[in-house]
């Protein structure tokens, strides 16, 4: 296979263009056409020889009806393809306007100036991040920074590898048998018919029995931390809020640790494309955006670990500070901020639950959905989260099929997604429905789906190949003190939520503090919580206030 390829189509800039993309002809293969013909020609010719088209450039001086067919005809021929609109300075401010709503719903994936001169960085730092997001959710990792080996692409191979696309660590799947297999096998005797065998790297090489084993592998046990250190935070959870927190509380000098059960970003980790999210007019997955704030948070002294759940809080023996608890074991510490998240919630279908990992699949698991290419996905749920795993599924599947129980989307995801939904035509929504039960292949893959009116109990057998599981908010504290109140539904009360009873005095706790002094809670956990992105950050940046009131 050769290089993938950038097709750039102008029909009067075409000269500059060619200048402009020379930089990416060393890693990219650069094809200049003149017209929507020759664009979907050219990359009909690169598929029928095994290339592959990261990007389309597309010159906003065609014909406007001509322009649209080009870029619902490139989406036809090369979906996992991004889509990128250039327009001349003189046409700009028009075509700014014209595109403004192709953009929102996800028809194109940017609309940028044409670079007027030389070394326009603005201009290539969009066109690298459209690359970037491409490389990482599309492409073949050309390094492989882990490698799984195993004779089976069995659930366990499946979530290794759903694991390292949420951190962001390119990986591949090899045969014992073939080439790489036989090279890391011979640095792993003892674990011959043990599998999978996992080479990182970092340097570890062996059998790897579950995702915590890599996880703990690649960030290390909380056991490794002094036991007479009592650090100022310790952060349960590394999703949003998490990481705002590590982020701005070792920036103003808090020894601080922070606890992941399983991988940095939590659930927003998983979200192939966040559109509304402050400062990127572009779009950032969760991955990207998870990796650059824990990039942040160890530039300031944030110490991770991965791969080991908090099991439970106690106070120290003297009552000076709290102990967080894990199987790798303890961590001593004067603060906490429980923001563990949520999970989804079970489907309760037991045909179903016994297909997980082999097709089906709660979460939006994005390295599965390239497994999927060619076939029928179903997406339960109708969250932001489910309305992202669609849009990303259907660059792969041949139909994405959305079920809510509700009549439609309106109530439960954000408009934004709506649009690009009710565009993508490799999308449907069917309100009133819901899954009641579903049957494996021969080799024990889902293959079938049965699904029931919610109103008339009318019931339907479709295919399907992969079920996509996104059910709401289960909150995940149990492992918390009796001490932290809970509400009616198990989220953790907070500030003025908390009951008078249980307040100290007259005046309320602060906003995101709990019962137990010490102990605050932000996210989605939090009971109140608006379960976006946005507002989980800034709570998590704004406990690092309250926890400097509690330390002073």
């Amino acid at each position: 296979m050769g290089a993938p390829a950038i097709v750039v189509a102008s029909t009067h800039h075409g000269e500059v263009l060619a200048e402009t993309f020379a930089r990416y002809e060393r890693e990219y293969d650069v094809r200049l056409v003149h017209d929507e013909v020759s664009a979907k020609q050219t990359a009909h010719d690169l598929l029928s020889t095994g290339h592959q088209v990261a990007l389309f450039v597309i010159d906003s001086d065609h014909d406007q009806d001509k322009l649209y067919g080009l870029i619902a005809g490139t989406r036809k021929v090369v979906p996992t393809a991004r889509r990128l609109i250039v327009s001349h300075i003189s046409r700009f401010r028009a075509d700014n306007a014209a595109f403004r709503h192709a953009v929102a719903a996800g028809k194109v994936d940017a609309l940028l100036l044409m670079p007027q001169g030389p070394r326009d960085e603005e201009f290539h730092g969009a066109v690298g991040e459209l690359l970037n997001e491409w490389n990482a959710t599309v492409a073949t990792p050309v390094v492989e920074n882990v490698r799984i080996i195993t004779p089976e692409n069995d659930a366990l191979t499946r979530q290794l590898l759903d694991y390292c696309s949420r951190v962001g660590l390119p990986a591949g799947v090899h045969h014992p048998d073939s080439e790489v297999g036989r090279e890391v096998m011979a640095r792993c005797p003892d674990d011959v018919g043990r599998w999978p065998v996992v080479s990182s790297l970092a340097g570890w090489c062996g059998h790897c029995p579950d995702v915590r084993s890599l996880a703990n592998q690649l960030y290390g046990r909380p056991d490794e931390i002094d036991v007479d250190e009592v650090v100022d935070l310790v952060v349960v959870g590394a999703g949003p809020a998490g990481l705002a927190a590590s982020v701005y509380a070792s920036s103003e000098g808090l020894s601080t640790v922070c606890l992941e059960a399983e991988a940095i970003g939590g659930q927003a980790g998983t979200s192939s494309m966040i559109r509304n999210y402050l400062g990127f007019p572009r779009g950032i997955s969760g991955m990207r955006l998870a990796q650059r704030a824990r990039g942040q948070a160890l530039r300031f002294g944030t110490r991770f670990f991965t791969g080991w759940p908090a099991t439970g809080i106690s106070a120290c023996e003297d009552g000076g500070h709290h102990v967080v608890h894990t199987d790798g074991g303890d961590v001593h510490t004067r603060s906490v901020l429980v923001a563990t998240g949520v999970d989804y919630r079970r489907l309760g279908v037991e045909a179903i639950e016994q297909m997980v990992g082999r097709g089906v699949f709660y979460g939006a698991a994005m390295a599965a959905a390239r497994e999927l290419a060619g076939d029928h996905i179903v997406i339960v749920g109708g969250g932001n989260s489910a309305g992202q795993a669609a849009i990303h599924a259907a660059r792969f599947a041949s139909s994405v099929t959305i079920l809510v129980r509700r009549p439609d989307l309106t109530a439960t995801m954000s408009s934004y997604l709506i649009d690009e939904i009710e565009w993508n035509p490799r999308i449907t929504v069917r309100g009133c429905t819901r899954v009641v039960d579903g049957g494996p292949d021969d080799v024990g893959h889902l293959a079938w789906l049965e699904v029931e009116d919610v109103d008339s109990g009318a019931r339907e057998r479709i295919e399907a190949r992969g079920l996509f599981l996104l059910l709401g908010a289960a909150p995940e504290c149990g492992w918390l003190p009796e001490a932290v109140l809970r509400d009616e539904r198990g989220f953790v009360l907070t500030g003025r939520d908390i009951p008078p009873d249980r307040w100290i005095g007259d005046v309320p706790p602060e906003e995101l503090a709990t019962t137990v002094p010490g102990i605050f809670c932000g996210g989605d956990i939090r009971s109140g919580s608006m379960k976006r992105v946005a507002s989980a950050t800034g709570e998590g940046a704004s406990v690092v206030s309250a926890v400097h009131a509690w330390l002073g």
